[in-house]
């Protein structure tokens, strides 16, 4: 997705990280998992335009993260009601908004492994607010059905379920969830592409308006904030992200344990 990056234009990175911060909305409490990079960057974001506001856990940080035990700590968070957005991916994610972390083709010899559902599952059904977002735009991605299920959309009605997805996002364009109709709906296409392209790289059906609006691209004040202030702040967790992106210089350790820059 990186790639040059001249003068007063943006790179998908920071595109997305602004739609995502969008997305977050007045939300108090933000964590973010594992590689999860843009996420984070969109997550400080949020809370730079929000002077402070909302809270942000990035469990791979050692400055944006209060928690002492980890991903335990972080599922009791969410338990009780303290965590508002989080964000989901999957190697496929379908129609109804159903996520596979763990396989493709048959379980028992399956295609492809991914690395596993973790706590997927769980912070699915308990956040209110989850963002899903895939950074590979294809029918192999976005498919009409997921291989399995490490994490079902939507539920019965006779299951209590406070939590679920509300938006897709991707590389091409923003989905929003219909939790009631179990159906994406197209809500903007990203800069530089089109409703034909979306069609044709999307494994699902999905509603779309008759005149669909184009995502709005990042304000210079926006771009200002991710380049000088969150990029920073984003290469504690995020270094070679952070390097790659925004060249940001990585930092490694001396001989003496001491911290020195190395430029990307």
């Amino acid at each position: 997705m990186s790639g040059a990056r001249p003068d007063g234009e943006f790179r998908t990175e920071e595109l997305l990280a602004e739609v995502m911060s969008r997305l977050i909305g007045d939300a108090r409490h933000v964590a973010v998992g594992a590689q999860s990079p843009i996420p984070a960057a969109a997550a400080l974001l949020a809370r730079r335009r929000g002077g402070g506001r909302p809270w942000v856990s990035i469990l791979e940080s050692r400055t944006h993260n209060f928690f002492t035990d980890g991903g335990r700590e972080l599922f009791d968070c969410a338990g009780q009601g303290r965590l508002d957005v989080f964000f989901l991916s999957g190697g496929q994610i379908d129609g109804e908004a159903n996520i596979n972390l763990v396989s493709v083709g048959d379980y028992r010899k399956p295609k492809v492994r991914f690395s596993g559902s973790f706590g997927s599952a769980y912070l699915y059904f308990v956040v209110p607010r989850v963002i899903l977002f895939r950074l590979e735009h294809s029918r192999r991605a976005l498919v009409e059905k997921v291989d399995f299920i490490s994490a079902p959309g939507t539920s019965s009605q006779n299951v209590y379920r406070p939590g679920g997805p509300i938006a897709l996002v991707t590389p091409l364009c923003l989905f929003a969830f219909d939790r009631e109709k179990k159906r994406f709906r197209l809500q903007s296409v990203h800069p530089g592409h089109s409703v034909e392209e979306v069609i044709e790289n999307t494994g699902f059906d999905f509603d779309r308006p008759a005149q669909l609006p184009q995502t709005p691209a990042p304000s210079a004040e926006t771009l200002r904030l991710l380049r000088e202030v969150v990029a920073p702040e984003l290469a504690d967790a995020y270094p070679r992200f952070a390097a790659s992106v925004f060249g940001i210089p990585t930092q490694r350790r001396s001989g003496n344990g001491e911290a020195a820059i190395r430029n990307p």
